[in-house]
């Protein structure tokens, strides 16, 4: 996994406002989504939301330090609604 490549391509998706942050936002969250992103050392709650997402066809990651890639202090779920800002996240995870 290329860490410094997500890191620069979830500021990117942050500043451009396609980034869902919070288990409470996206728990409600019926629009199109591309990938939801979440902590490993998340809680319960935050992995089950990411798993419903999984349920309805939408990829979800379960990372290590999400807070410290996405620059977003004690983050642990994170949704992504932008098409090729997910794929190219998703290549740098994958690689």
């Amino acid at each position: 996994m290329d860490r410094t490549k997500v890191k620069g391509y979830l500021n990117i998706a942050h500043k451009a406002g396609y980034l869902i942050i919070g288990s409470d936002n996206l728990r409600g969250y019926d629009k199109k989504l591309y990938l939801v992103l979440v902590d490993s050392s998340a809680g319960k709650n935050s992995k089950k939301i990411a798993s419903s997402f999984e349920e309805k066809g939408i990829k979800a990651i379960e990372i290590d330090n999400l807070d410290e890639l996405s620059s977003i202090e004690n983050c642990k779920i994170v949704g992504i609604k932008n098409k090729q800002l997910t794929e190219k996240i998703i290549e740098f995870l994958e690689n």
